[in-house]
């Protein structure tokens, strides 16, 4: 799979894409991560990509010119598994559902906004609008490092211990169903002398009552 980000902050993505995970799943050639700079794109010798808003207002807004050129070299032309996302607050919150869904995917072409948001035209280049929360941040290339992060990680091959990801059990209208987990030492003692202690269904080596207390306990997370 290949993931093109468009963003006015390269160097942010460049670092995170060279850590772990991520990195030895390029280096085996699973996924392809394209990292653009927006002004590379841009149509006058200033490389400029933002303007004032028409009718005035606070703030610049992202010219569609070469957020448009972009879009038409990056996106492959043989595939018709593409999708070209764009981060807003105006956009639907992202969740595990979509993450899944997009895994199945050839290419995510990520738009990352900056400023007061991108001339409304864009809307003509993108296949969905997004966010990753209820909030407003300064860019969304945070939100390009979340979807890639979680999108990769359902790609086979990508995690190397492809079992950790038996547990997440995919509900089709949701996401992943998630249990609480515990590890070594069986009981921790805090400074204050409290003690925390593991479920003694976990250590009981009863699978079937482990499973049932395993569901008992889980969230789906949307």
């Amino acid at each position: 799979m290949r993931f093109d980000i468009i963003t006015l902050f390269p160097e942010i993505f460049n670092f995170y894409f060279e850590q772990s995970i991520l990195s030895r799943a390029q280096k085996n050639k699973i996924i392809k991560i394209g990292v653009h700079n927006l002004r590379d794109f841009a149509f006058d010798k200033h490389k400029t990509v933002d303007d004032k808003p028409f009718g005035g207002g606070r703030g610049m807004v992202l010219k569609i010119e070469p957020i448009y050129k972009a879009v038409r070299k990056l996106k492959a032309k043989k595939s018709n598994k593409t999708k070209v996302v764009l981060f807003t607050p105006r956009g639907k919150k992202f969740n595990q559902k979509m993450a899944t869904d997009w895994a199945k995917l050839d290419q995510l072409i990520l738009i990352c906004g900056r400023y007061e948001g991108a001339d409304e035209r864009i809307n003509k280049l993108v296949d969905e609008k997004v966010s990753i929360g209820d909030f407003v941040m300064m860019g969304g290339d945070l939100a390009g490092l979340i979807v890639v992060e979680s999108v990769a990680r359902l790609l086979k091959g990508v995690v190397g211990n492809s079992e950790s990801l038996i547990g997440e059990r995919i509900t089709p209208e949701k996401g992943f169903v998630e249990y609480p987990q515990y590890t070594r030492p069986e009981v921790f003692e805090t400074k204050g002398g409290q003690k925390w202690r593991t479920p003694k269904v976990l250590l009981s080596g009863n699978h079937q009552k482990i499973e049932k207390w395993r569901k008992g306990h889980s969230k789906v997370i949307e």
